[in-house]
């Protein structure tokens, strides 16, 4: 066996890293595609200087359905969106009274809405009333199932038959399966539970969903840690057998301890951009009391339901066990008026729905407890969550190598007529590209939900989309909401 000289190894070496330097470069580069990518975490960022991210607000639409039938009441809650093609169906709890949770005198309701503003309540026929009435219930003497029945669009290329499918159930019942062929007629999927944990799990709204991008099923639900209510894991390859992943990890604590009380979590797939699960949880404080006693008794609230307050919250996560809690204010403060400050108010729908091309709508149960009991809506730009942000003084965000499809660069942004934002592109090393860099990298000034980045040579990157970039982004009195790379026509 031949024994190479030390400097013959040493040729030998570097050679081996000129040639595999490459690949190493496109391994630690992000795939992002075509994707959208929201401004809602820092998995594209690098670094930056002189901006932030911003929470966003939303706008306040007001009531669009009161709770207001003999079979739903003030104690109306845990809703859930699901939109297939133009039929948004709204499914929620009906109880018209207090202290009956997990009980028969708890229905599913069904609401319909071709645009998301305007809904109406069916006449569906399928369950009598004791008074006779049409109603709009879809399940019926099913304890403890309507209590927190909540159904989803099963996007599992693979799956036959039931195309909407729902989990329901506490401790005690442990988590039955229901599928429907119309979202309207409801049936069990198996004889017994298919999912049960023990502890304090299970007593509240537990969310499954399809995602394409694990490619499995996903249920996020009720549980507690070191007394504080919060959220755990299971994950199931044909929607019947469900196995405990674990506790969910909160990037603010660092830990499976949340820093408060989450008494939901509304997790699911963004639907503009499903690799990424966006989170409205309601954050619950007890003993948190806001109002005085004839504050409540004006509004009459029931007497349990004012000694706390409520308001909900964002968290994302990209998969796994861990989410990202960016913003730890409220996305949504409760309102004005002693309506909104009582126990289990503003709680958000899960799902979000776009009524109109720049914007999306977010619901929520409200004044919980009082016979004003309803629906809400608030509105947020369409994919406007959250933002890079500079203010007057200019500031620079700069992303991780990434590896693109699409030969243009498509923005969500707003600017003031004075503000700007300005991209440079370069090479992995951080080195300029030329034509896309310095002055060949011109203002982007307006504000458009999708809009082509320009440079002074035109809106194409004329450069091989397997070759890693990076973005550096100028921002001046601007916000970046999102962005995504792909075709001029797309």
């Amino acid at each position: 066996m031949r024994i190479l000289h030390p400097l013959q190894q040493d040729w030998i070496l570097g050679l081996a890293l000129i040639f595999l330097w490459p690949l190493a470069a496109m391994a630690e580069a992000i795939d992002v595609g075509d994707r959208l990518e929201l401004m809602v975490d820092d998995f594209l960022c690098e670094s930056m200087e002189n901006v932030r991210y911003h929470l966003h607000s939303p706008v306040d639409r007001g009531e669009v359905m009161r709770f207001d039938q003999p079979w739903e009441g003030a104690f109306s809650g845990y809703g859930s969106m699901v939109q297939e093609s133009e039929r948004i169906l709204f499914y929620y709890r009906g109880l018209p009274k207090a202290g009956q949770d997990g009980s028969v005198a708890e229905v599913t309701c069904v609401a319909e809405s071709r645009d998301g503003i305007h809904w109406n309540k069916p006449p569906l026929g399928l369950y009598s009333t004791s008074d006779g009435s049409e109603n709009n219930i879809i399940l019926s003497n099913k304890a403890p199932f309507s209590h927190n029945f909540s159904p989803f669009l099963d996007r599992n290329p693979s799956a036959k038959g039931f195309r909407f499918k729902a989990l329901a159930g506490i401790a005690s019942s442990g988590l039955m399966a229901f599928g429907s062929r119309d979202g309207l007629e409801w049936e069990a999927l198996s004889e017994s539970p298919v999912f049960s944990p023990e502890g304090w799990v299970l007593d509240s709204q537990n969310v499954a969903f399809w995602s394409p991008h694990e490619s499995r099923y996903l249920c996020y639900y009720r549980s507690s840690v070191d007394g504080i209510r919060s959220i755990a894991r299971a994950s199931s390859t044909d929607f019947l057998d469900w196995k405990a992943e674990g506790q969910m990890r909160f990037s603010d604590t660092d830990s499976i301890r949340p820093s408060q009380h989450l008494y939901t979590n509304q997790t699911q797939p963004y639907f503009r951009a499903p690799h990424i699960y966006v989170a409205t949880p309601a954050r619950f404080f007890p003993g948190r009391k806001v109002l005085s006693d004839e504050e409540a008794r004006l509004i009459e609230v029931h007497p349990k339901y004012y000694n706390d307050t409520s308001d909900a919250a964002l968290m994302t996560s990209r998969g796994g066990l861990l989410y990202q809690r960016f913003h730890l204010e409220a996305l949504l403060r409760p309102g004005i008026g002693a309506n909104n400050w009582v126990s289990r108010s503003n709680y958000p729908v899960l799902g979000w729905v776009q009524t109109s091309p720049h914007e999306m709508s977010f619901y929520t149960n409200q004044d919980y407890g009082q016979p004003t009991a309803h629906l809400h809506r608030y509105v947020f730009r369409l994919d406007g969550l959250s933002s890079v942000r500079a203010g007057d003084h200019p500031g620079i965000w700069v992303s991780k190598p990434l590896v693109r499809s699409g030969n243009h660069l498509f923005l969500n942004a707003s600017t003031s007529a004075s503000g700007f934002l300005r991209i440079e592109l370069m090479d992995e090393d951080g080195e300029p590209i030329e034509g896309y860099a310095g002055d060949h990298a011109m203002e982007w000034i307006g504000n458009e939900v999708q809009r082509p980045y320009r440079w002074k040579r035109g809106p194409m990157i004329e450069l091989n989309e397997e070759r890693p970039i990076r973005m550096k982004i100028h921002l001046k009195d601007a916000d970046l909401f999102a962005l995504r790379f792909g075709r001029r026509n797309s």
